[in-house]
């Protein structure tokens, strides 16, 4: 008599099932045990759940209203900056190399830190990245706000390392503007370059640069320096060069008051506007453009959101920032203090003392006039998307949830065996006849 081997056979199948379904639980339950230690959201969740699509997401009032333009971006967001209402967007929560918009965090980071008056002395780091655009001199002193004027009009990398070391350090630069993002709630930013130039792992959404001019608009001495259409600077000695504004927005559509634009080869086109009419303040941002049209493609969207704002049910809203007490206990790193620093309007040595923003600035949103040339010095490739990890989920907290999990699968595991061992010897006593001896075949 042959041995039934269905039995076992049976019993390890479903001791496989139990494996799984075990393993596949306890992994959830680790998952959400992290995700509950971490205080953060799902980072897809940010701003309501119809913006974690990744297509266009659009509440059209009828069939007959106004439709959403077509425009050749992979992704886009419309909101009002007042109500905080996201009227359109497409695929918000995509990672995306941010090219030079991540300047508008480098700014609204370092303006409320950096005397507008204090100097700062250039360093080999800071006159030597490619391309420079403005060209600072190696161990010449800059006055912040010209620094400032070149980072924003012009789209200068030499002045954003420049001020990023300002700061105390460019690591510490680079820690506050992650932290400020973290404040803000823009969990899909991770900023590597004050500048955006090409860095592996730094990405950001068109759903967090939203935050992040919003932000801005209420910086009255950002919206002064981003609004300005042209600004002499003082090169070097007998030197002067004119900054003229590349944000077209500014003098080519009606209503403009401010943006940011960039390009790198693999971030293609990116572009953050703000413009108000009839006292109603929108924001545009557009990433992975098509060259040459962010600004176009950001007009028509803007066309689109002053016609539909109010007649649209949103698709969601931008969050508002984390207060001082909450960003600070969940951060996921906090800056020292500054070392080194100068005080305002005399030299330090690349360091220039935290202090008040420039004084005099004109209210959010100031619109100027004249001419600005459209476009942007073209930049290196940059590296693409990187992971959607965020920062700021605590590793001690994904340590532990892994650990449980683990723990877990293995103890399901350890029983599983247990009791396919044991199956497997009941069914060889039922086959084998008294005494021990096997039938033959």
């Amino acid at each position: 008599m042959k041995p039934d081997l269905r039995t076992p056979a049976a019993a390890l199948t479903r001791v496989a099932a139990v494996v799984a379904m075990a393993g596949l639980a306890a992994s959830s339950a680790g998952s959400a045990a992290a995700s509950r230690q971490s205080g953060q959201p799902d980072r897809q969740d940010v701003g309501g759940s119809q913006l974690a699509g990744t297509g266009v997401v659009v509440n059209y009032p009828s069939a007959a209203a106004r439709r959403l333009p077509r425009v050749p971006a992979s992704a886009y967001i419309i909101a009002d900056a007042t109500t905080g209402q996201v009227l359109a967007a497409r695929d918000p929560h995509g990672l995306f190399p941010p090219a030079s918009t991540l300047k508008v965090l480098t700014a609204i980071t370092l303006i409320p830190l950096l005397s507008p008056d204090a100097k700062v002395i250039t360093t080999r780091r800071a006159a030597s990245v490619q391309p420079n655009v403005v060209g600072l001199v190696v161990g010449r002193r800059y006055q912040v706000a010209a620094l400032f004027k070149a980072l924003l009009l012009i789209s200068a990398n030499d002045a954003a390392v420049a001020l990023a070391q300002a700061s105390g350090s460019f690591d510490r630069a680079i820690a506050l503007m992650n932290a400020q993002a973290h404040r803000l709630q823009a969990y899909d930013v991770i900023a590597r370059q004050p500048n955006g130039l090409p860095a592996a792992g730094q990405h950001a959404s068109a759903y967090d640069e939203a935050l992040i001019a919003r932000q801005a608009l209420s910086s009255p001495a950002f919206m002064k320096y981003d609004s300005l259409l042209a600004a002499r600077f003082h090169l070097k000695r007998r030197k002067w060069v004119t900054l003229v504004n590349q944000n077209a927005l500014l003098t080519d559509y009606r209503g403009g008051i401010g943006g940011k634009i960039g390009w790198t080869v693999r971030a293609k086109a990116t572009y953050v506007g703000m413009a108000r009419r009839n006292g109603v303040t929108l924001i545009v941002t557009v990433l992975h453009c098509a060259p040459l049209r962010e600004i176009t493609s950001a007009e028509r969207l803007l066309n689109w959101g002053f016609a539909m704002d109010g007649k649209v049910r949103p698709v969601g809203m931008l969050v508002p920032p984390l207060s001082a007490a909450a960003a600070h206990s969940t951060s996921p790193q906090q800056p020292g203090p500054t070392p080194g620093s100068a005080a305002p309007g005399r030299t330090g040595t690349g360091t220039a003392a935290p202090g008040t923003a420039g004084t005099g600035s004109p209210a959010p949103g100031t619109a100027g006039t004249g001419a600005a040339g459209p476009g942007t010095a073209g930049l290196p490739g940059t590296a693409g998307p990187g992971s959607a990890g965020r920062q700021g989920r605590p590793v001690a907290s994904r340590t532990r949830g892994i650990s449980a999990a683990l723990a877990a699968g293995s103890a399901v595991a350890a029983l599983a065996v247990i009791c396919l061992l044991a199956a497997m010897a009941r069914a060889r006593r039922r086959a084998s006849p008294p005494g021990g001896s096997r039938s033959g075949p």
